[in-house]
């Protein structure tokens, strides 16, 4: 492993200065991971081995940055294997060093797809299989901006018209990729539109890959962050700090269980707690369509002196055993979306779907039909049974509060019955609630709105500065039939200079108009009667 380059951070290539690996003077350049961010380095990879051993000790690291190396270490090979005279190439040798660099790290399904992928030119030759692996840099730089560019419109529309603060775990920009970044060229993409507030940065253990490699990025691109502790990211989340977590991957199941650098399962579960949206950006190639679900993904496990010493002394006493997963895996229900450069994958619909399907069967289950009640031609639906049910409200209030993660700031519940999921979905989610009641039974000034009932009509209100401008808002009620009572719900929140974020009913009554009437309205209903 040899030095090509040494300096200051700001003394990069002319040619390459965009690239953290590329081919030169036949060998790999890659740039040394461990020596920033006091020092920019590039090293050049000669040999098999020289690169193996680049991958394992992470001087160059990140799924799709490996998985180029893994592609320039087949034409290595393949160089190394030819006869100088006759031209012929020994593939059993080439193909023996393929199956080292594929295994030297088994996380990341990356590195194994680009050994196949070159291996894959090698009888056509050694130019072949370096052709291959420089076409792969090539595509690396315009998948990476797609998908970057893709993830930017998914945070925009989760989030519009504020500045974000987002948090990212790890590095995911150029240093991880051969160009432009993941995660962290949406997030960088952000910025260039303008929408970016301040960007915290997880230092990330063990080998603090968030501060040394994220934080240097950004502070080359000029974006505002600060760099927080792994464990305060969760209170980061709960004082309100953070609009959205953007991630990268290394291996991804076909169910959307997500292996990435340790820590992120917890960003997860605390994101998914505060209602805040988590999402992976990776490429393609990281999908591992094969493997059903996360728990087939191979964690490994790292050197314990990177936990027991920083920089060179002991943090930790001499016989102290260690737990050092490089990675964790993260369940599919989990991630909002998975970004790549052709697709938004949304995984936890899919979770939340087979939920749905069992709540909507438990509902069922307990509500009791009145014919010609309050009068004849009426089938009222008693959801008496449903309350009385130990967890339900809680479970449903779950699933409306996954359903519209990060999409409402808060909940307008409707008299009377809609405030008990009203009140349980507030609480689930932490945001406030506000209640819009029947005339004459609030104080002050109130917006008042008339409407047509099944049988009957009626009015709403809601206290004048109860619901804030600007802000999105929830309306929740127990059963829908004509529509009515919830579209003057609407009204009264759009007569508060606010936006209706959705509208959430316990049960739909088919066969009348409110779903059609409400069709302005993003409309959940948990079970479906006829009427």
């Amino acid at each position: 492993m040899g030095v090509a380059k040494r300096g200051s951070p700001d003394e990069t290539s002319a040619d390459h200065s965009d690239l953290s690996l590329y081919w030169e003077d036949n060998a790999v350049i890659a740039v040394d991971q461990r020596a920033l961010p006091h020092t920019y380095e590039l090293l050049r990879l000669a040999d098999v081995d020289a690169l193996i051993a680049a991958v394992q000790s992470l001087a160059v690291r990140g799924a799709p940055a490996i998985g180029l190396a893994g592609a320039f270490g087949v034409a290595l090979s393949a160089r190394a294997h030819q006869d100088e005279h006759t031209g012929v190439v020994a593939e059993d040798a080439v193909r023996a060093d393929a199956e080292r660099i594929a295994a030297a790290r088994p996380t990341a399904v990356n590195l194994a797809w680009g050994v196949r992928r070159a291996l894959a030119r090698l009888p056509h030759g050694p130019r072949a299989v370096l052709d291959e692996a420089m076409k792969m840099v090539a595509e690396d730089a315009a998948t990476n901006s797609a998908a970057a560019a893709r993830a930017a419109e998914l945070v925009e529309s989760l989030i519009p018209d504020r500045p974000l603060r987002l948090l990212t775990h790890c590095n995911t920009g150029r240093l991880a990729t051969a160009a432009v970044g993941t995660a962290l060229g949406g997030i960088l993409e952000l910025a260039r539109r303008g929408r970016v507030a301040e960007v915290l940065v997880d230092e990330t253990r063990p080998l603090l890959q968030g501060s040394r490699l994220t934080a240097w990025e950004l502070s080359e691109a000029g974006v505002p962050y600060r760099i927080c502790v792994d464990s305060a990211a969760a209170a980061a989340m709960a004082r309100g700090l953070v609009d959205c977590v953007l991630v990268g991957a290394d291996r991804i199941a076909a169910n959307g269980d997500t292996a990435n650098k340790i820590g992120t399962y917890g960003l997860a579960v605390a994101a998914a707690r505060h209602g805040i949206p988590f999402i992976v950006v990776a490429p393609e190639s990281t999908w591992d369509h094969g493997l059903p679900d996360g728990s087939g993904i191979v964690v490994e496990e790292r050197d314990p002196a990177e936990v027991t010493g920083s920089a060179g002394a002991a943090v930790a006493p001499a016989d102290a055993r260690v737990f050092n997963p490089a990675f964790d895996v993260t369940a599919g229900e989990l991630i909002t979306a998975i970004v790549t450069e052709d697709r938004v994958a949304r995984p936890r619909h899919a979770h939340r779907e087979q939920r749905a399907g069992s709540l909507r069967t438990r509902i069922a289950g307990l509500l009791e039909a009145f014919p010609g009640h309050p009068r004849p031609g009426v089938v009222y639906q008693d959801l008496s049974a449903l309350y009385a049910e130990p967890g339900l409200l809680r479970d449903a209030a779950d699933h409306v509060r996954e359903h519209f993660s990060g999409e409402f700031d808060r909940v307008v519940a409707v008299e009377s019955r809609g405030f008990l999921l009203g009140a349980v979905l507030a609480a689930r989610s932490g945001v406030p609630l506000t209640l819009v009641r029947k005339p004459g039974k609030l104080p002050g000034q109130v917006h008042s709105v008339g409407y047509a009932l099944e049988y009957g009509e009626d009015r709403l209100e809601v206290r004048q500065g109860a619901v804030a401008p600007g802000e999105r808002v929830l309306c929740v009620d127990d059963v829908l039939a004509t529509g009515g009572t919830l579209l003057a719900a609407a009204e009264l929140i759009e007569a508060s200079q606010a936006k209706v974020a959705g509208a959430v009913v316990l049960v739909e009554l088919t066969g009348l108009p409110g779903a059609q009437r409400l069709k302005p309205y993003e409309l959940l209903s948990l079970c479906e009667v006829a009427a």
